[in-house]
């Protein structure tokens, strides 16, 4: 463990860190920081007097990343969530847009030492050490993404190795000539790593690579996709669970029995998205709790989870999610009264080697959605068995077409495989 002093805590001494840290927090926000104070104030919550237990807490309300973008667009360039003057703060990042208006986002010294602290917590889960050698196949722009895997391999001091500006057979060189150990990108550019190396006779089962670990996508959490990453790199894959607005929040353990949220640093919740009740499957709403420079408090990712139940066999009582993120709430596809997650539209799809990148287009057909998936496949023949599989994975015929290889977009950052036409 990285710290089993917190990573092991009692759940009522868990509780009580929380509440120290929570009100720590509220002390200086409610002083200072505008965005947070006009919205609690609105609560009824004047002093941090006021904020006496949890029930007090869940009186605070939700924050929405559209709420986020709407004061940043009335107070640009950075909004109102700032507790601190400008002065204090020493580095700008911004969300990827993925889901809607990017967000800027600024850190304080401080802030991004907690950023390093969460990211090692993440490496070391996946049995990253100091004897480790970290590459990092990242375009450092503003996106945080792997920023933060820097900052945490230092925390564990290891040695890190940044591998932006280079097209993928110099990366795949590089990490050859400086043996590197330890992998971090997204789900997808690891596949896409592989089908490179493939395509220069390069097996990189027999490389120095013995761990990869992800962000960006639940694409590690999927067992199949896990499984083809695994198999291509003949590592061991770790799933990793984050967002700019958030911070690095979960992580697996050598167990790989679903995602540790980091509860010595972050309050987690899981609700029914449509009441707002606890639940043990729905959204997860997050309070970072070593941010205090911009915080988020009860912020609703837009996560779809599920709560495991039982302690994990590695001995960490934090809580844990089964099957990692099982997929966005926004990305969700009704189609002929089927709710359908592109997640498992690719658990689907990686069951298939010979399938190596394929893309969701939907469509309208009259009043309704319909999907149509599009497979990298030399022969056609290959898509009646994948129309056969998602039948029996969704309950429902997708149509699917083969388009010839290399043909659909690949991503180092976001895949971005859904497409409406």
């Amino acid at each position: 463990m990285f710290d089993r002093a917190l990573e092991a805590l009692a759940p009522e001494t868990l509780a009580a860190h929380q509440w120290r840290r929570f009100q720590a927090m509220a002390r200086e926000v409610l002083a200072s920081n505008p965005f947070v104070g006009a919205r609690w104030r609105a609560a009824g919550v004047r002093s941090v007097d006021d904020l006496r237990g949890w029930d007090d807490f869940r009186r605070l309300p939700f924050t929405l990343k559209r709420e986020l973008a709407e004061d940043q667009a009335a107070h640009p360039p950075f909004g109102t969530n700032l507790t601190y003057p400008l002065e204090r703060y020493v580095r700008v990042h911004q969300t990827s847009g993925t889901t809607g208006p990017p967000i800027r986002w600024l850190e304080t010294p401080e802030a991004w030492e907690w950023w390093g602290r969460c990211w090692g917590m993440v490496l070391a889960g996946a049995g990253v050490t100091a004897g480790d050698r970290v590459f990092l196949p990242f375009s450092f722009g503003l996106f945080v993404g792997f920023w933060g895997a820097l900052e945490g391999a230092r925390a564990l001091g290891a040695m890190a190795i940044p591998g932006g500006g280079a097209d993928s057979p110099t990366r795949l060189a590089w990490m050859t000539a400086l043996g590197a150990t330890v992998l971090v990108c997204t789900p997808s550019y690891a596949l896409h790593l592989v089908e490179v190396a493939r395509e220069r006779g390069m097996d990189l089962r027999t490389s120095t690579v013995r761990t990869t670990v992800h962000a960006g996508e639940p694409g590690a959490g999927i067992p199949a996709v896990r499984a083809r990453i695994e198999d291509g790199w003949g590592a061991r894959a770790f799933d990793h669970a984050g967002m700019t607005e958030v911070g690095a929040y979960a992580y697996e353990c050598a167990e790989q029995a679903g995602l540790h949220v980091n509860e010595s640093e972050f309050i987690a919740e899981v609700i029914d998205p449509a009441t707002g009740a606890p639940a043990r499957e729905g959204e997860l709403v997050l309070t970072n709790l070593g941010r205090i420079c911009s915080p988020a408090v009860r912020y609703r990712t837009g996560d779809r989870v599920r709560v495991a139940g039982g302690p994990c066999p590695c001995g960490r009582t934090f809580l844990r999610l089964e099957g990692g993120i099982l997929g966005r709430l926004d990305d969700m596809l009704i189609v002929r009264g089927i709710n359908v997650f592109p997640a498992v539209i690719e658990g689907v799809v990686r069951r298939f080697p010979a399938i190596d990148e394929f893309q969701i287009e939907v469509f309208r057909d009259g009043e309704l959605d319909e999907v149509r998936v599009l497979v990298e496949l030399d022969d056609p023949a290959g898509v009646r068995p994948l129309q056969e599989a998602f039948r029996e994975a969704l309950g429902i015929r997708l149509q699917v077409a083969a388009v010839p290889p290399r043909s659909l977009p690949r991503w180092e950052l976001k895949a971005r495989r859904v497409v409406r036409q």
